[in-house]
């Protein structure tokens, strides 16, 4: 299928229903690219769909929690049941919850890294046959700047945010002579449900859509160019 001449995308976003997830999936809805995407919450998920309605590209959408790996491996499965290819992968699922180490509760860590790191490793891995099939493939790996500086209260999220981005690293290295582009995306503050009911100026923070047309420009570089790490603050620095 074409649009314009140009074969249309098929674009898996995980953690679609919300924040930059959900800006991402708009972006790219706009260039009538195919968009599945997940989320643990049905109801966003319907709100989205209908939102995305008026763009021309199939728009699917499933309940699941990827920080559960059999509930990873069922949503791979559904997933090779209705495309062939994926071209785009944007791994974004997360999670945060502030603490530091010695203070945080029990099994915090390994929450974090189920959510923040496994979902991402099982699904990546899982999908990778449809991948390489893909026009142009490029899988993106939402990090952030605590993937890079440590800093108080970040816990056990900035533990999995390192992982996270060391996960990218070795894919990208592992992938780079098989056609398949791997970028890591380092957010700083963006507005999204984590920062929901902060009092805060509207540009003291990044907006989700920022990186939404990262992700957009990046993948339209040829395929011969990858950018393998984009770092992106906002404009008056971290928090």
């Amino acid at each position: 299928m074409t649009t314009n001449n140009n074969p249309i995308k098929y674009v898996l976003v995980t953690g679609g229903s919300k924040g930059i997830g959900k800006a991402i999936c708009t972006r790219l809805a706009r260039e009538d690219c195919h968009i599945l995407t997940c989320s643990r919450h049905s109801e966003d998920l319907q709100v989205l769909k209908e939102e995305l309605s008026e763009y021309s590209g199939q728009i699917l959408t499933y309940q699941v929690d990827l920080s559960e790996k059999k509930q990873v491996k069922k949503f791979a499965g559904e997933v090779s049941k209705v495309w062939d290819q994926i071209d785009i992968l944007v791994n974004n699922t997360g999670t945060f919850q502030p603490g530091s180490i010695l203070d945080e509760a029990e099994g915090r860590l390994e929450h974090m890294m189920d959510t923040n790191l496994y979902s991402a490793y099982h699904l990546t891995r899982a999908l990778m046959p449809l991948i390489r099939k893909g026009n142009k493939p490029h899988i993106f790996n939402m990090c952030s700047v605590a993937s890079q500086i440590a800093y108080p209260n970040g816990g056990s999220y900035s533990i999995s945010k390192f992982a996270l981005l060391g996960f990218s690293k070795v894919l990208r290295e592992e992938l780079k002579n098989q056609g398949v582009r791997v970028t890591a995306i380092l957010p700083g503050a963006t507005w999204s449900d984590s920062w929901k009911g902060a009092d805060l100026p509207k540009d003291r923070l990044m907006e989700a859509q920022d990186i939404a047309h990262l992700v957009w420009s990046a993948y339209e570089l040829s395929a011969t160019a990858d950018v393998e790490e984009i770092t992106v603050r906002p404009q008056l620095g971290d928090l």
